[in-house]
């Protein structure tokens, strides 16, 4: 007969308890790892039950403080014109623009890139650095107006001031890249002077970032932004801005300086030569095509992102909506949205007053 241990029974109840304990932990471990990572356990509808909810939860949230506007000025006009190719876009009188720009800064958008329109031009474009030209007239008045607490951005290119309407100079029927930085530099100066808060070169010259720096530096305007236009693709969806600015090419086309949509690689090797060279914001051109664009620039830099949703995407979604084909107030917050959710700081958009009146209603 075996004898009787207390302490034997102890023990053999403590192990057993332990075994107990570390079997519930297996349990809790396998059933976390195992069906709570998906149905029936996991329900995602729980996230979207009510609007209360969806509101608490929602990641990407669009500001009034996003947006920037563009504003197109013209000379020798004497009221504002519609846009055939961009309904709800104007043309506008200099004489026009502050009572525009008073009705932006009210919808709470506090900037707007400047498009000039000139009465002339000639081959070698030299009206756009004339200091009693279009954008540094109208830029003068609105930063004269205004002060700081409007954000002017201009537009750094050749395209609306030169006959042939290409982006740079034309030297033996081809853009000459480096005698075109010469003028490039002229014109940002000249905007510089007039009151410009950041200066923006889309022309898509090699080393127009670098010629603008070293320029405004030299002049003694290193507080002077610069927003290049570092992604800018060679894209259909310009044709309605080449409408409004007059800037459609005489011959050829912009396929040997702007980029091929093809090349993601190649992008952002445009994007890392702009931060190389001294620019202050990283901007893609267009927006919706090159969500992709603006997902890596904002994941590989440190530096703004501004993204152009350009006049195409505009006029697709407000012709859709003059059909009754979309919602507009839907459409319009869901392409903005996107381009935010992509990692845009800066959304460009002719849907900005709209979005501001959009995101005015949802606050009330």
């Amino acid at each position: 007969m075996k004898k009787y241990s207390a302490a034997a029974e102890d023990s053999t109840i403590q192990e057993s308890q332990g075994n107990n304990i570390n079997d519930d932990i297996k349990n809790i471990i396998n059933n976390f790892t195992g069906s709570y990572n998906a149905f029936p356990k996991m329900r995602l509808r729980r996230l979207r039950k009510s609007e209360a909810i969806r509101d608490l939860l929602q990641e990407t949230h669009l500001s009034v403080k996003d947006l920037v506007f563009p504003l197109f000025v013209q000379e020798g006009i004497d009221e504002r014109i519609e846009i055939e190719s961009m309904p709800g876009i104007f043309r506008f009188p200099i004489g026009e623009t502050l009572k525009e720009i008073e009705e932006i800064v009210s919808l709470g958008v506090r900037s707007i890139v400047l498009f000039g329109i000139p009465s002339k031009k000639n081959d070698t474009g030299d009206i756009s650095f004339d200091n009693n030209g279009i954008v540094q007239k109208a830029t003068k008045m609105i930063k004269d107006a205004f002060g700081d607490k409007l954000v002017v951005i201009t537009d750094v290119c050749l395209c609306q001031y030169t006959s042939h309407s290409h982006c740079g100079i034309i030297k033996n029927n081809k853009v000459d890249n480096d005698h075109t930085l010469s003028t490039l530099s002229k014109i940002a100066l000249s905007h510089a002077i007039a009151g410009a808060d950041i200066v923006a070169p889309s022309a898509m010259m090699d080393g127009q970032v670098k010629t603008l720096r070293d320029t405004l530096d030299r002049n003694d305007y290193q507080d002077t932004l610069i927003m290049g236009y570092s992604a800018k693709q060679a894209s259909s969806f310009f044709s309605p801005f080449r409408d409004a600015a007059h800037s459609l090419p005489s011959f050829g086309n912009r396929l040997s300086y702007q980029m091929p949509f093809t090349n993601s690689r190649e992008a952002r090797r445009e994007i890392m030569a702009d931060m190389e060279e001294g620019a202050d914001i990283l901007m893609v051109k267009p927006a919706i095509p090159n969500l992709d664009l603006i997902y890596t620039a904002k994941q590989t830099s440190l530096h703004p992102i501004a993204a152009y949703s350009v006049s195409g995407e505009y006029s697709m979604i407000k012709a859709a909506s003059i059909n009754n084909w979309v919602d507009e107030v839907a459409a319009v917050t869901e392409l903005l949205t996107s381009i935010k959710r992509a990692g845009a700081d800066i959304i460009i958009s002719y849907h900005a007053k709209k979005m501001a009146e959009i995101l005015a209603c949802k606050k009330n």
